[in-house]
């Protein structure tokens, strides 16, 4: 059974994270399920918008370890990158919305951690209730957000914020991720905001709007190709390291953890 729905509605898919008693913490086959949702968008003609949302609680607390942990041969095939694209699976469930020619758009609400935070990142526009809260959460775990992040916070901020929130993985909340440039609004009520920028965009040609998200995606910066496999070296060399392994054991006995020089 999948925990992503797909649902289209007045030209509209709906794409829900639906693990709400994990606050939509992402299994492997969620991360595999939501690329596949990304290419069916992609597939589809008549689709005017994609709307990506989390039931209960939070829009996703990132990446479940626990549940990944059990599939290593899995996990380790999931950092292979794809014959036609420099993503592997694990960015494809961030990145793939970039192609899709519609505008993709993330409502968050509750916790948005690692994981969720980089395939909300991934979406054209991000709308946070007001009291979502944010974190790049790989940091308590000795790694680095390798689900596409280089790429799309490159978009959206400046490099010091990049570098502070990845190398802290400290909490943050709505306001100040609008005040840095990670969501594109802040209200009581983000889906109605959403869905009224989605009517706005309906009124125009999807030709028009297919080919604008075209134009940026492909010349507003280095591109994906050149910093998804920077990605995928430096969190493979991360994961066989001891610290990450300290960083690991730490968070899960929740405590302080003591790590070793830096190799």
């Amino acid at each position: 059974m999948s925990n992503i729905d797909y649902d289209v509605q007045d030209q509209v898919a709906y794409v829900r994270l639906n693990r709400p008693d994990k606050h939509n913490g992402l299994t492997l086959d969620m991360l595999d399920d939501l690329a596949h949702a990304a290419d069916r968008a992609k597939r589809d003609r008549n689709l005017r918008a994609v709307l990506l949302t989390g039931e209960g609680a939070s829009f996703s607390s990132g990446l479940d370890f626990a549940s990944a942990g059990k599939e290593q041969r899995r996990l380790l095939m999931n950092f292979v990158p794809k014959r036609t694209s420099a993503a592997n699976n694990f960015q494809a469930a961030g990145w793939a919305w970039r192609s899709v020619p519609v505008p993709v758009l993330a409502v968050v609400n509750g916790h948005c951690y690692g994981g969720g935070l980089q395939i909300a990142l991934g979406a054209d526009f991000r709308f946070a209730d007001t009291g979502a809260d944010f974190s790049i959460l790989e940091a308590k775990w000795g790694l680095i957000p390798d689900m596409s992040l280089s790429a799309s916070i490159a978009q959206l901020t400046t490099i010091d914020v990049a570098k502070r929130l990845t190398m802290t993985g400290e909490m943050f909340s709505a306001e100040q991720a609008l005040e840095w440039g990670l969501v594109s609004a802040v209200s009581d009520d983000p889906l109605t905001q959403a869905l009224e920028l989605i009517e706005k965009i309906k009124e125009r040609s999807p030709d028009a709007v297919a080919a604008s998200k075209a134009l940026f995606e492909n010349t507003w910066y280095s591109g994906s190709r050149l910093s998804f496999p920077v990605e995928q070296a430096l969190q493979l060399g991360l994961l066989r390291g001891e610290n990450h392994q300290i960083a690991r054991t730490a968070a899960l006995k929740k405590e302080k953890p003591v790590f070793v020089d830096r190799h």
